[in-house]
């Protein structure tokens, strides 16, 4: 195996400011307790390919609700790699928790933005059966898979992101 990447979390600051955004409300003291307690992400097994994400808040979420969530990590990667994030087989599978992107897509360069490359995750139980989603706090919520590419013979690429949505089309 290629040992190409390495999870970090994003500064107090940074996660300080994405938590205030999606969670408004929540004291400082309370962000600083979650931050304390961010897993990086794991592989469960050996054979594993995806790096569970758990979630650094319980909730519920019943269906056609929506969650985003600041996971307070950021990765650094080889170039000429890719972090694609999928949600959890079995959360799909039960109560079809869905991405709202359906794949997130972490690029190399997103470890350099102004937001440190802090990855979210935004999610909608999209169930048709009428069943409400729990997950409690640290519980692997999402899973992300390196995946090597390749670009054309012909490309001549050289802007600099500095940014996450849409931030590469500007």
């Amino acid at each position: 195996m290629k040992k190409i990447a390495q999870f970090h979390r994003v500064s107090f600051e940074q996660f300080l400011e994405s938590w205030q955004d999606s969670f408004e409300g929540t004291t400082r003291e309370e962000i600083q307790q979650i931050y304390d307690e961010i897993q990086l992400p794991k592989r469960a097994t050996r054979g594993s390919a995806g790096y569970d994400f758990f979630s650094p808040l319980s909730f519920s979420l019943k269906p056609g609700e929506t969650i985003k969530i600041p996971t307070g990590i950021r990765v650094f990667m080889e170039e000429e790699w890719v972090l694609n994030i999928f949600p959890r087989s079995g959360l799909g599978f039960k109560f079809r928790l869905q991405m709202n992107n359906t794949v997130g897509i972490i690029d190399s360069d997103y470890f350099y933005s102004d937001n440190e490359g802090h990855i979210f995750v935004k999610l909608t139980n999209d169930s048709n059966e009428g069943k409400v989603v729990s997950v409690e706090k640290g519980t692997g919520v999402v899973q992300g898979i390196f995946m090597e590419y390749g670009i054309t013979l012909d490309d001549d690429a050289k802007n600099i992101r500095n940014g996450g949505f849409g931030s590469t089309t500007k």
